[in-house]
């Protein structure tokens, strides 16, 4: 059965919309909390892919976040092993850091709808052309600033990038195809929580946006599967029982 390690950095901010398209496709599941002191897997070797989601701060903030340099050796034990990466939100601006990128504390947030657009990096790219001229909603804090050597794959109106490729069997997608406006609520509502000024807003439309974003999360997990061969089970070590006498 194929197995995928998830990790989660907040309370509200889980597999949401793309939890259901795992299920469908007989994937499994573990997530791994390091933000309340869960410690994160040793290697990749018992997963098939590796997901790394959403966050509250900027992944420049380790004071705030000490296990950030912990999860990004993680992120490259798994490229290592050529396993897919799949960062979504905070987890895409940690493989963007990991891919040599530098990560920044500013803007303070980032959110909205806004229109993707394919780059010409993502010519022949499914995700990229699945993806070219559709509303996605952007909710994330800080920024990595992507090295001269990684072109983005879809950007936004003002040329930001929104998806980058770091290698074949990795993606960094800083929208976000998993958010339910359920996890919105939750959001607002989780104590301490740092929430942009125009959360509410984002909110609202994600209700009005809620059948077109479901059809844009289908067509997101389609281009990874296809991109990424997530349906492939990867060559995983035994687990051996033992017997006591």
């Amino acid at each position: 059965m194929r197995h995928f390690a998830v990790l989660q950095h907040t309370y509200s901010e889980f597999l949401g919309l793309i939890e259901n398209q795992l299920e469908k496709r007989d994937i499994g599941f573990d997530y791994f909390r390091p933000f309340v002191g869960q410690d994160l897997p040793g290697s990749a070797v018992q997963f098939d892919a590796l997901f790394t989601l959403g966050g509250a701060g900027p992944t420049s903030d380790r004071a705030a976040h000490p296990w950030i340099d912990a999860e990004l050796r993680l992120i490259e034990r798994f490229r290592v092993a050529r396993k897919p990466v799949v960062g979504i939100g905070f987890g895409a601006l940690l493989l963007a850091e990991q891919s040599g990128g530098v990560a920044l504390a500013y803007p303070r947030d980032v959110a909205g709808w806004v229109t993707a657009h394919k780059a010409s990096a993502g010519e022949g790219d499914r995700l990229a052309e699945a993806l070219d001229g559709r509303k996605v909603l952007v909710l994330h804090h800080g920024s990595v600033r992507l090295p001269d050597d990684l072109r983005p794959s879809l950007v936004d109106d003002a040329g930001e990038w929104l998806a980058v490729r770091p290698d074949p069997t990795s993606y960094a997608l800083l929208f976000r195809p998993e958010l339910k406006p359920g996890m919105l609520e939750d959001i607002i509502m989780e104590g301490g929580r740092r929430v942009p000024a125009n959360i509410g807003e984002l909110l609202a439309q994600a209700r009005e946006r809620w059948e077109e974003t479901q059809r844009t999360t289908d067509d997101v997990l389609v281009a990874l599967v296809r991109e990424l061969g997530l349906m492939a089970e990867r060559r995983k070590p035994p687990v051996f029982k033992l017997k006591v006498e």
